[in-house]
């Protein structure tokens, strides 16, 4: 997948989220958009490099487009890390810079690089010299007592100069002292108008923005006054249909309608058939499809049956048939 490919596709992305957007997560929602750029869970160079964790970077070439993150801020280790993800077949390797559990703190990455623009800048450069794929940066803001309207133009330059071209901002500050990561992702007040800004100042950038976008609406209005793209994180795991779903035809002008609800459901089949067959948990697959409803009639019956159900040692793919039953069933009444 060429570069140019993976920079029309981040016009729209769905945001790395730890425990969320595993392999069966991005599959599910590739059969959704089909131009959606996709991201992994964070991987650590570290798990790569020194634990030999290659498992990490399996992924179904249908994915794609799909990029590669990591976490670390070592620059050789980096380096071979971004080798790795290459070589595994990702045409984009990002950098976290915006992650602020203290599990990335403890290793020096994460949100906790904004304090350290130069070692970013050694670490992205690294990177690019080590492989082919396209080098990225997922920032914050700030951090802590920072002023972002100060730290984020000169951290912006840094990376530019280190010769990135394509960077996600996350609008929040994340506060590493006296907050813990699931309030960092609500607490810190968006500050969507610094990444504008920071778009106008940097027009060469390609900037993304990200936090706080809930609709599709709301990712086009953004567009529309110049972003060059919106990365979504919870609204398009938890309504992934209402995000996705109309994307194509929105984002890409792609004139194909958009798969029903239903046939994403079919689409998924085949998949789960292999998972299963290979030993694997229908749980593991249908957790990240319970909001593929959401807001529609029945939705809380295909939440309740497959959450219900889905760990069971014997559940199959006869229980998708019994949720999409229960649904039909409710509608019907």
């Amino acid at each position: 997948m060429p570069n140019n490919v993976a920079t029309a596709a981040a016009t729209l992305s769905c945001a790395p989220m730890m425990d969320w957007t595993d392999r069966h997560c991005r599959f599910f929602h590739r059969q959704i958009s089909r131009h959606a750029l996709l991201y992994t869970e964070m991987v650590t160079a570290p798990a790569l490099v020194r634990g030999g964790a290659l498992h990490l970077l399996e992924h179904d070439p249908a994915e794609q487009p799909l990029a590669l993150q990591l976490g670390g801020s070592e620059p050789r280790e980096l380096a071979q890390a971004a080798r790795m993800g290459a070589e595994a077949g990702y045409r984009e390797v990002n950098l976290n810079v915006g992650c602020p559990s203290d599990r990335v703190q403890s290793g020096c990455f994460g949100a906790v690089l904004m304090k350290t623009p130069a070692l970013v800048a050694d670490c992205v450069a690294a990177m690019a010299a080590a492989c082919c794929a396209e080098i990225t940066v997922k920032c914050r803001i700030g951090v802590d007592d920072q002023r972002p309207e100060e730290v984020l133009p000169a951290f912006l330059q840094a990376i530019s100069d280190a010769g990135v071209k394509r960077v996600i901002i996350h609008a929040r500050m994340a506060w590493l002292k006296g907050l813990s990561p699931r309030e960092n992702r609500d607490i810190p007040p968006l500050d969507h108008g610094l990444v504008h800004a920071m778009k106008r100042a940097f027009p060469a950038l390609h900037i993304s923005i990200n936090g706080g976008i809930g609709t599709l609406s709301e990712a086009q209005a953004h567009l529309a006054a110049g972003m060059d793209g919106v990365m979504i994180g919870r609204a398009a795991y938890q309504a992934p249909y209402d995000i996705l779903a109309g994307a194509d035809a929105a984002i890409w002008g792609d004139p194909r309608p958009a798969p029903s609800r239903a046939e994403v459901v079919a689409a998924m089949r085949p998949h789960i058939a292999a998972h299963l067959a290979a030993g694997g948990r229908l749980h593991a697959v249908t957790r990240h499809m319970l909001g593929l409803f959401a807001g529609q009639p029945g939705a809380r019956l295909w939440r309740r049956v497959l959450s219900e159900g889905a760990a069971r040692p014997d559940a199959g793919l006869w229980l998708l048939d019994e949720a999409l039953a229960a649904m039909t069933q409710a509608r019907a009444a």
